[in-house]
């Protein structure tokens, strides 16, 4: 079955490169109407736009700023006239050792990026969905939330671990008001945000690590966006799919 999102206006977090950047090509492949956000990357979400076609638009927006949280949502509304789906991508992966004397300056950040965002943007949404009968929001979280990660990325994985507990709070909060509500937990996936992580690591570590034989890429996280965006899986609202290679199941 092919997935048809035509007539679906989606606004993708983080959206200029990586897993985003997938995610916002899958989309628009399967018709949908794609707001691309970005904070840096002005010139690769302007060729991703041109790119996919259907109208899509690039939006910049600091998620660091509560501020500039609300104002995305709100001009996306407002140019596109409603917003179906909300993709909660964009992140920070930012190495904190508990020695260094900025840990807390860096907690900080981490929490306003990866979970005060999506906090500020699925509140808006939902807000958004009660009034034009429904829609659903897809949170890119992490196995970290489940397994747990490394001491350098503590505030990480912590900030992950409250992006899944909201994710499932509005699935059960806000179902009868349409709101659907899903969780997407990679492992290591290959993306320039991670490759100086990867090379520190090692690739043939990480890859002993996971039960097949490559790392994830990007394009294995797109088609189940796609799909948990068309309405196919409403029943699954709450739940959470984990796209790890096999690295952590549970």
């Amino acid at each position: 079955m092919k997935i048809d999102l035509t007539g679906k206006n989606i606004l993708v977090t983080g959206a200029s490169r990586g897993i985003g950047k997938a995610i916002a090509e899958t989309l628009a492949e399967s018709g949908a109407r794609v707001a691309v956000h970005y904070h840096t990357g002005e010139e690769e979400a302007k060729a991703l736009a041109e790119k996919i076609g259907n109208n899509a638009k690039i939006f910049k927006a600091d998620l660091a700023s509560a501020e500039e949280c609300e104002k995305l949502f709100l001009e996306v509304t407002k140019d596109f006239g409603s917003i179906d789906v909300l993709v909660n991508n964009a992140g920070a992966m930012i190495m904190a050792g508990m020695e260094e004397d900025d840990w807390t300056k860096k907690w900080d950040l981490i929490m306003a990026i990866n979970l005060r965002s999506v906090g500020i943007l699925s509140r808006r949404a939902v807000l958004h969905f009660k009034k034009q009968g429904g829609g659903r929001i897809i949170n890119i979280a992490s196995r970290a939330a489940f397994r747990g990660d490394t001491p350098e990325f503590l505030a990480y994985a912590a900030s992950k671990g409250g992006m899944v507990a909201l994710s499932r709070s509005i699935a059960r909060g806000f179902g009868k008001d349409g709101v659907k509500s899903f969780i997407i937990a990679p492992g290591w996936v290959r993306t320039e945000a991670t490759n100086e992580s990867i090379k520190e690591y090692g690739e043939e570590n990480i890859v002993g690590d996971i039960a097949l034989d490559r790392l994830t890429e990007p394009r294995d996280i797109a088609p189940l966006v796609a799909f948990l965006a068309s309405g196919l899986a409403d029943h699954a609202t709450g739940g959470t799919f984990d796209v790890n290679a096999g690295s952590y199941v549970h």
